[in-house]
């Protein structure tokens, strides 16, 4: 039995100013809500230079000094395993501007709730800000995915 697997791999970035967060208001019909810009990783690409170019895409934000703070990971109807890579940083320069994935803007962490939230990123928003947990990892379990918080 071969140890190997095909994964796809994304990343996603929080941003804080202060007591703020950016967010992005994706437009993406399969995705579509509140979450934190991020993307792809390309081939030949590491992770931390794939969440600095996809900040700088969809914000206009170039971010310094991001740092790993947790993954996301779960099996694709195509038998991939997909994992977001979770970073985190408050240091970043330029000019925020909009892109066709969504609007950007900072909100008060505290007002974060009264948006529409894109799927399960409340949950994802405790590993982002955990000391004590690091995955969401979802599996299947009697026919129904369960995701757990480790």
């Amino acid at each position: 039995m071969s140890r190997s697997e095909k994964a796809v791999f994304t990343n996603m970035c929080m941003i804080t100013n202060g007591d703020k967060i950016l967010v992005q208001d994706r437009k993406n019909k399969d995705w579509p809500g509140v979450t934190f810009p991020g993307g792809h990783v390309e081939e030949n690409e590491s992770f931390v230079k794939s969440v600095i170019r996809e900040v700088k895409e969809e914000t206009g934000l170039s971010i310094k000094n991001p740092i790993l703070c947790g993954i996301k990971q779960f099996q694709t109807k195509d038998r991939e395993r997909y994992i977001v890579l979770f970073y985190k940083t408050d240091q970043f320069e330029g000019e925020l501007r909009s892109s066709e994935e969504g609007e950007v803007f900072f909100i008060p962490r505290a007002d974060l709730n009264k948006y529409v939230l894109a799927e399960d990123f409340e949950d994802m928003i405790k590993v982002f800000e955990s000391g004590d947990m690091s995955e969401c990892f979802y599996h299947k379990s009697e026919g129904e995915w369960i995701l757990e918080l480790l």
